[in-house]
């Protein structure tokens, strides 16, 4: 999965961005959902399979980041 930001209209919702980016929900992380990120700039964010992107219009407004699993360093306590 990576992250994905997208300018949407205010108080838009997963499901919004889903079909403005075409995407299924095999696609799409629903438990992560669409998190606001910039309120300002009506930025937010949601989590798809690489497959997803390759698919996504070039020409939409959108950003990718990695999402590495994020887990302890070192030994158990």
């Amino acid at each position: 999965m990576v992250l994905l930001t997208v300018r949407l209209p205010s108080r838009a919702t997963l499901r919004q961005a889903m079909r403005r980016l075409g995407l299924s929900d095999e696609e799409v992380d629903l438990g992560y959902g669409l998190v606001l990120i910039d309120p300002g700039q009506d930025l937010y964010a949601l989590r798809v399979t690489e497959a997803a992107v390759a698919r996504i219009d070039p020409q939409a407004d959108y950003g990718l980041y990695a999402d590495p699993k994020i887990e302890p360093y070192g030994p158990p306590a």
